[in-house]
């Protein structure tokens, strides 16, 4: 059942992946004071379109916009708004993807609104984002998928606890397989759950979309009246982090940074793929 690409495949991928990317720089830099996050999905429009690329979340499921802007406790799939205005001290996790040529990317971020935020939220976010370079770095050949669920949970169970008193792992929201369709299998626990088993090897091609998502409180979720937008169930603050990631001989690629993944993976001790597109 899980779709493994060649390396054709996983340029088209790259390709993808590098659009992504450029919604997350141009977003990043629009999240500000007093923008909205109707702004924000205008702003990745124009970068689709800008590259000959296409949403693959608008009309998802009757998903009715570009991005998810999923602002302090929305965990995901916020929905942008002329009425959600962003205020200094807010976080805001910017989720995207793209398609080119019918091969998808997918990649999401937590970003700081003007300044002076709580070192907790500095933190969290911190935490929520090692975690997912902990499941980069188990993905190689030879290892299962639960070793990926196992890095994710292992990196943010050794962080000290928070000062709401602990960090809440999302329960019931995870990665994915990702390729002719942005979600596939196999679904991705950030968490080991022993009845699951151990999941399919790893092997080269094989692609997932990495994505913890943590609260500074619960791990429960509730989802608004709009069917779409997921809240922590305490109204704690959390924080999201995605990389689309592919396995290869050489190393684990990560299709959807700019650089492919190799100096943080570096600073890992771990050596990335070569770019297949140079």
């Amino acid at each position: 059942m899980v779709e493994i690409k060649t390396p054709e495949q996983l340029a088209k991928m790259r390709e993808a992946g590098l659009v992504v990317a450029a919604i997350h720089k141009a977003t990043r830099e629009a999240a500000v004071p007093g923008a909205t996050t109707k702004d924000l999905d205008d702003v990745a429009r124009k970068v689709l379109d800008e590259h000959g690329a296409k949403s693959n979340f608008l009309g998802y499921g009757g998903f009715p916009a570009t991005i998810c802007t999923s602002k302090n406790e929305v965990v995901v799939h916020g929905i942008p708004s002329e009425d959600v205005v962003l205020e200094d001290g807010d976080i805001i996790s910017i989720d995207c993807g793209a398609i080119v040529d019918g091969w998808h990317g997918d990649a999401a971020y937590t970003a700081f609104v003007g300044s002076g935020h709580a070192p907790e939220l500095i933190e969290l976010s911190r935490v929520t984002e090692e975690s997912m370079w902990a499941g980069i770095a188990a993905m190689k050949q030879g290892n299962r998928l639960v070793d990926v669920s196992k890095a994710i949970e292992s990196y943010i169970r050794r962080q000290p606890r928070p000062a709401t008193g602990k960090y809440g792992i999302i329960e019931d929201y995870g990665g994915h397989g990702i390729g002719t369709q942005m979600h596939m299998e196999p679904h991705l626990l950030n968490y080991v759950e022993r009845r699951r088993g151990r999941g399919p090897k790893l092997v080269p091609g094989f692609c997932l979309a990495i994505e913890p998502m943590v609260s500074l409180g619960t791990p429960r979720t509730e989802v608004l009246e709009d069917d779409w937008t997921v809240i922590t169930t305490d109204g704690t603050w959390s924080s999201h982090w995605e990389h689309s990631v592919a396995v290869t001989e050489a190393g684990p690629l990560v299709l959807t940074a700019p650089d492919g993944g190799k100096a943080k993976l570096a600073e890992m001790g771990i050596t990335a793929a070569p770019d297949p597109l140079g």
